[in-house]
């Protein structure tokens, strides 16, 4: 009976993604075919992301260590095990932001008109893609676009979900252009919906995000990446549960 109330939870929603991202594609669809409307377009995607959790009875909530600058551009990184972490950034991230996923994404039937203009899409397998993927990032973060990164990559096959070996790319980035990192734990959440919710399905609940004290970046050189990596890494594993 729970795991028919789990995927009949699932169905319920993605109805409301699916209702709020056909009503507001329009301005989507305007939004994206110029930069300058990038806010807009982001603006819009908060309101979608928090009405799609308010109808699904699926809530955020954020812990600050301290309080962000809502002016300041941000490397955000966190692990990765829902779909919902999409939507835990899309309310969480201010102004002018953008996310690197992979590629795959540019056919995903929601998610693909943001990966096509404002996303950055990265093949993993492919250092070509990946080094024009953190190119164009670099561009967007010196355009004052804070980027949301997910640096295991992918979401872990193993269930319950373990943190795994982060990427460099973001790191690197993040000490070449000076910005500041954001690490961020999201605890709970693959309790709620792990993955895409196809095997487990979803319930309502409130999934818990730890966002620790951002990390400066401007004293480090390109020798202190991985230094900065292992930090981050134990950052986010230390609030799993």
């Amino acid at each position: 009976m729970t795991k028919f109330l789990r995927q009949l939870h699932r169905v319920w929603y993605l109805f409301w993604i699916l209702f709020f991202f056909a009503l507001f594609y329009p301005i989507y669809y305007l939004s994206a075919s110029n930069p300058k409307y990038y806010g807009i377009l982001n603006f819009f995607r908060k309101a979608n992301s928090f009405l799609c959790s308010l109808f699904s009875g699926v809530f955020f909530s954020y812990k600050f260590e301290e309080p962000l600058n809502n002016k300041q551009t941000y490397i955000y990184c966190a692990n990765h095990t829902s779909n919902l972490d999409i939507m835990i950034f899309c309310i969480l991230a201010k102004g002018r932001y953008h996310f690197m996923g992979k590629d795959e994404l540019l056919n995903n039937p929601v998610l693909g008109i943001f990966f096509k203009t404002i996303d950055i899409s990265v093949n993993r397998d492919s250092k070509i893609s990946a080094f024009r993927a953190f190119k164009k990032a670099g561009e967007n973060l010196e355009k004052g676009m804070s980027l949301i990164i997910f640096p295991e990559g992918k979401i872990d096959d193993h269930y319950p979900p373990k943190l795994g070996e982060f990427k460099n790319g973001p790191f690197r980035l993040a000490i070449e252009k000076n910005i500041p990192l954001v690490a961020v734990s999201i605890t709970n959440v693959w309790k709620i919906n792990w993955d895409d919710g196809a095997k487990y399905g979803s319930k309502p609940g409130i999934c818990d995000i730890y966002v620790h004290k951002p990390i400066e970046t401007k004293t480090l050189t390109d020798l202190d990446s991985d230094i900065l990596k292992e930090k981050v890494f134990k950052l986010i594993e230390s609030k799993l549960v």
